[in-house]
């Protein structure tokens, strides 16, 4: 560990994956002390993540010390392709990344975050992806001293915590009517819930994933989420973010079976729908899975004063019918000065692979329409 000052701040950069196992009870301080912080920043996702995806040797953790008081963090790691970059670890599992900066010293670990990222940097860019609006990297982001650009990137959608039946009342008249009928299947059927401890997790975790490659079996499910490594990272981080608060897992039972089960990720004043699973045998029944989860959630933030209950990534149709807001995040490019070329040909090689994805998402309903015709004129 490199070390460095900045006025009656100290400024650090660890590589150490054992250092960083030993920050977890000052980082937890730290995150609790940043309200911007989402669930993602936490150590034990982050820690959790590095053992199951970490590569040796990348590891880049800047820290800002007060003394003995850790209050300021950025957990990054190097990579070197395309060209090199720092990245925040998480990756793309992750929904939201950022920097942790307590409150109460904002206005001091802010420049001095900036300047230990641009020392960490070198000859590489900086790229934080999936920054949530009003994050702590966006004020790191403003006081960048070298090259820098802001892009979008993926969209989210968000719901106020309010009582189940004031977010009905938001949909249109006929929507609001096939939810209450849906719920009213849904009491008959009898589903009770129940939150898992955190010595169920590892059993409840695998229960979750087999529930979730069931009801995506056959319609493309996301490979990452059928990885022993996934399954060890979700294990891990959710055990002990259900210690700390930071997370819970709820099953969903019915005849004594779990027919559902959902992960939800806690920080502050946000509750996140990280990852669920269902039986769709419950399509039989006339249970609909997405509402029974969705008022659970709700209630669930409710109770704990939580302000935000948010789908995370994707913009699905079915989250549309709440009429959400729509949040997108912001991808941060930083570099040295000298490296501003660099930068560049990042963002263009971003935006070109970007425009590619829009064209493909663009002509996909062509091609479906197209499939279809072809197989109109087989039958026939």
């Amino acid at each position: 560990m490199t070390t460095g000052s900045s006025g009656a701040l100290s400024v650090a950069l660890c590589r150490d994956p054992r250092q960083f196992a030993a920050l977890e009870e000052p980082w937890n301080a730290l995150f609790r002390s940043c309200r911007t912080a989402t669930p993602f920043q936490s150590h034990a996702w982050l820690h959790s993540w590095w053992l199951s995806y970490g590569r040796d040797g990348r590891l880049r953790v800047v820290l800002v010390r007060r003394g003995g008081e850790l209050v300021g963090a950025a957990a990054l790691m190097l990579v070197h392709r395309p060209l090199p970059l720092l990245v925040p670890l998480g990756g793309g599992i992750t929904d939201h990344s950022d920097v942790l900066v307590a409150d109460e010293y904002a206005d001091r670990v802010v420049p001095a975050l900036a300047r230990g990222l641009h020392q960490a940097a070198r000859g590489a860019v900086v790229d934080l992806r999936e920054v949530r609006p009003g994050a702590a990297a966006e004020a790191v982001f403003a006081q960048w001293p070298g090259a820098r650009s802001r892009l979008a990137d993926s969209t989210c959608m968000e719901l106020p915590a309010l009582p189940f039946d004031e977010l009905v009342k938001r949909m249109p008249a006929s929507g609001a009517q096939r939810v209450r009928a849906k719920l009213r299947k849904t009491d008959a059927a009898g589903i009770e819930e129940r939150e898992v401890t955190e010595y169920e997790v590892p059993r409840a975790v695998r229960t979750l994933l087999r529930l979730h490659e069931k009801q995506w079996r056959g319609r493309g499910v996301t490979p990452e989420h059928l990885r022993p490594r996934f399954a060890e990272h979700l294990t891990r981080a959710t055990r002990r973010m259900v210690r700390t608060g930071e997370g819970r897992l709820t099953e969903f039972r019915l005849e004594g079976r779990v027919v559902a089960a959902n992960v939800t990720l806690l920080s502050g004043s946000f509750s996140g729908g990280y990852l669920y699973g269902a039986d769709p045998d419950l399509r039989t029944r006339k249970v609909d899975v997405a509402t029974l989860l969705l008022r659970y959630e709700t209630g669930r933030a409710l109770e704990d004063g939580r302000q935000v209950v948010s789908f995370l990534r994707g913009s699905e149709p079915y989250k549309n019918h709440w009429r959400p807001e729509t949040v997108v995040n912001q991808r941060f490019l930083m570099a040295r000065t000298a490296l501003a070329p660099l930068l560049r040909l990042h963002e263009s090689q971003v935006t070109g692979r970007e425009r590619a994805v829009g064209a493909l998402r663009e002509a996909l309903p062509a091609a479906r329409d197209w499939r279809a015709r072809l197989g109109e004129l087989r039958v026939r």
